[in-house]
């Protein structure tokens, strides 16, 4: 009623049958379920692979990050900078970011990626000291690339296996919680440079659809940016 859309036809929708579906009644969809700005764009992925079809076995080929982004990540040298794929592939990354994300980066599954470090990975040990925060985002992340790209039999592959190896993601996934990973403070319990907070802020590459790059910096003065330039700075060789 609130939608006005009758309740056939809303049920027609809720079990995918959204082929032709105008933008219209999804707006007045996502205004009536009060959805906020990640669920509202996962509607209309939603919708708008409905009635799409390729076949199962389509891998699409794994991203490569151009040499000119990887130049652009190098001249980033005060700040943690590195380019991940929506699967959560790291393909990318500037030296600062290796040494932060070098208990991910260390795995002996490449390319790294987040949700498997994060659930499957008994090295975590409290690296993400937001564990609550890093999951639901994880989750939610994987749960809207799924609305994005519905047949990535990589992406499809990747949830199976988070599915079979953690209870954890299990429980979180079946919530079909969306969450976009665009700005905030992520703080983090590093083996080196101990506990620092960090701001980050996601960047979508236009010219490399499906790709964002993820900086990580940290108030001047502050502890966390004394941390920071700990990881920057090289061990010293003894003579």
């Amino acid at each position: 009623m609130l939608a006005g859309v009758s309740i056939d036809y809303y049920t027609q929708l809720e079990r995918g049958n959204a082929g032709g579906v105008s933008a219209e009644v999804l707006d007045a969809i996502a205004r009536a379920l009060h959805l906020d700005e990640a669920e509202r764009a996962h509607l209309f992925d939603l919708a708008g692979t409905a009635d799409t079809w390729r076949p199962r076995g389509d891998r699409p080929a794994r991203e490569a990050v151009r040499p000119s982004v990887q130049e652009v990540l190098d001249s980033i040298t005060s700040a943690a900078a590195f380019v991940r794929n929506g699967r959560l592939d790291i393909l990318a990354a500037n030296p600062l970011a290796r040494a932060l994300y070098a208990p991910v980066l260390d795995g002996p599954v490449q390319p790294a990626n987040l949700a498997r470090f994060i659930f499957l990975d008994g090295r975590d040990s409290g690296f993400y000291a937001d564990r609550d925060g890093i999951t639901h985002a994880a989750v939610g992340s994987l749960r809207a690339e799924t609305g994005r790209n519905p047949t990535d039999q990589v992406l499809a592959d990747l949830i199976g296996e988070l599915y079979a190896g953690s209870e954890e993601f299990r429980g979180m996934w079946t919530s079909h919680d969306v969450h976009f990973y665009r700005f905030g403070a992520q703080p983090f319990r590093h083996p080196a440079a101990g506990d620092l907070t960090l701001n980050y802020n996601a960047l979508e590459l236009p010219a490399d659809p499906g790709l964002t790059m993820i900086v990580y910096t940290a108030i001047a003065g502050s502890p966390s940016a004394r941390a920071l330039d700990l990881l920057a700075s090289p061990p010293s060789s003894s003579t």
